[in-house]
């Protein structure tokens, strides 16, 4: 596939996003613009909110990393999904109810309510910090898939840095231009676009190879079965960071923290008419994120199969195997433009969602912009808005010069640490009477992270013995514990 085919591809696809987004303001212009943007005037259908949110946690680390990552680790990733459906029963069932008990738009203001000020805007800052290294991991990865099959090529060897931050700064824009008006009303519905085409091009990469093999789908399982790249749970040693006891574990934090506890999915939630429609949201949502999750590992055991019969040589970076097999033509140009629309939905989807809570928590939470006029309050959103786009950028270009690890291990890395100490803050506000001093609640949840990270180094040095991904609850309990030293009440 030529450079030109593909820059044409994006094109359409962003004129369709940008489509959508004027329908979708047309379609609710009666509505007041700052619900629109927040909460999309609480009216979005439960149903697309659930097939929409597919797209934002997948988003480009799954489409790429995951099905590279069964190389090494096989299925264990399951673990970490049946986690995930711990954690998401978890968030329908307690922390829904309190978020719409409150009528929140932002959901950091609870901890204003408990704690105070100081503890409001702790966990908003956390929050933010811990969303902007999140997206601008996931668009770092895309955006060197694009930079490889678009400029390169055209530039005859390796881009220099201009050219990338061209890259990244185009797909920021489109964001930003399709997202600055309606806000989450669009990204509702440019979510469920993008949800249904990166599957689309799964599943027809799964058929492909098939094909590819002389094989049909009833003959899956015995495909699958023969690449010997499908284990999934790990019980022999339990230093292993990926033990099951530890990913099931994780997987349940994970969710409660990083869905339960983030504003960007939690907006969707309060985007729903209603509690009732927002639990039937979460409940949908988790059975296709979890037969969503074994698509994505059946297509990584095909794609390293496919490449071991082709003779391809195999990419030392494993997020790249995907991306050479799918454009190479071993698998027809169709799948070529598949994978294009696919990797580009990817990178839209968790980014225009993000972009969104970025700017509602950082107007809402440390702005207060809800205080402010009516026009001073839509100009500051969409100043912020712009501020927000510009900060991811600049992110993505610090992170392109000192990337050496895996994007998903380094997603979940940070994750383990900036979402740590929202998940102690909103336990012990919903669980304990405790009443922290509030002046010292911002460096509790500074040191509790740090603390984490020496045990966790101290323990792999004198006993090989790691959390992995379990880290998150650990630097959760640290900060719990932080603030019950400084409580002047205690658990009754």
């Amino acid at each position: 596939m030529t450079p030109t085919t593909v820059l044409l591809i994006a094109i359409g696809y962003v004129a369709v996003l940008l489509g959508i987004a004027q329908w979708s303001v047309r379609r609710s212009a009666n509505d007041d613009s700052e619900a629109r943007f927040f909460v999309a005037s609480q009216q979005a259908p439960w149903y697309v909110v659930a097939f929409g949110m597919i797209g934002a946690s997948l988003s480009g680390v799954t489409f790429l990393s995951i099905p590279g990552w069964v190389r090494d680790q096989e299925w264990t990733y399951m673990q970490m999904v049946f986690g995930y459906s711990l954690g998401y029963v978890i968030v329908a069932t307690i922390l829904l109810p309190l978020y719409y008990k409150l009528k929140l738009t932002s959901i950091y203001r609870f901890l204003g309510t408990r704690f105070g000020d100081s503890a409001h805007k702790t966990g908003a800052s956390f929050f933010i910090l811990s969303r902007v290294i999140g997206a601008s991991f996931r668009l770092f990865l895309v955006a060197l898939v694009v930079d490889v099959l678009v400029l390169e090529p055209v530039y005859g060897g390796a881009t220099p840095w201009t050219w990338f931050g061209f890259t990244t700064a185009s797909i920021l824009a489109v964001i930003y231009l399709y997202t600055k008006k309606g806000g989450m009303g669009t990204v509702i519905w440019t979510d469920t676009l993008q949800t249904a085409c990166m599957l689309l091009a799964v599943v027809l990469t799964i058929g492909g190879i098939l094909r590819a093999g002389d094989f049909v789908w009833m003959d899956l399982p015995e495909v699958l079965a023969s690449t010997d790249l499908t284990q999934i749970w790990v019980t022999e040693d339990w230093r292993m960071s990926n033990h099951w006891v530890k990913h099931i574990l994780a997987g349940m934090f994970v969710t409660i923290a990083m869905t339960g506890l983030d504003q960007d999915m939690m907006q969707k939630n309060l985007a729903c008419r209603n509690l009732r429609e927002a639990q039937w949201n979460m409940g949908s949502f988790t059975i296709i994120l979890v037969g969503a999750n074994v698509l994505f590992l059946t297509m990584g055991a095909l794609l390293w199969m496919h490449a071991e019969n082709i003779n391809m040589a195999l990419p030392q970076a494993t997020d790249r195997l995907y991306p050479l097999i799918a454009l190479g033509g071993s698998l027809g140009p169709a799948l070529g433009v598949a994978f294009v629309v696919g990797l580009l939905a990817s990178a839209f989807s968790s980014a225009d969602s993000a972009l969104t809570a970025l700017t509602t928590s950082t107007c809402v939470d440390l702005l207060e912009t809800q205080k402010m006029k009516h026009e001073l309050a839509s100009r500051t959103r969409r100043r912020v808005h712009l501020g927000m786009t510009v900060l991811l950028w600049i992110v993505i270009m610090a992170f392109r010069m000192v990337n050496d690890t895996s994007v998903v291990a380094a997603l979940f890395t940070a994750a383990n640490y900036t979402y740590g100490p929202l998940l102690g803050l909103f336990s012990v506000g919903m669980f304990t009477t405790w009443n922290p001093e509030t002046k010292i609640i911002p460096w509790v949840c500074v040191l509790a992270p740090a603390l984490g990270y020496g045990i966790e180094h101290m323990l792999l040095d004198l006993f090989n013995f790691s959390f992995g991904f379990a880290l998150l609850p650990i630097n959760g309990l640290l900060t719990a514990l932080g603030l019950a030293l400084i409580s002047q009440k205690r658990l009754v």
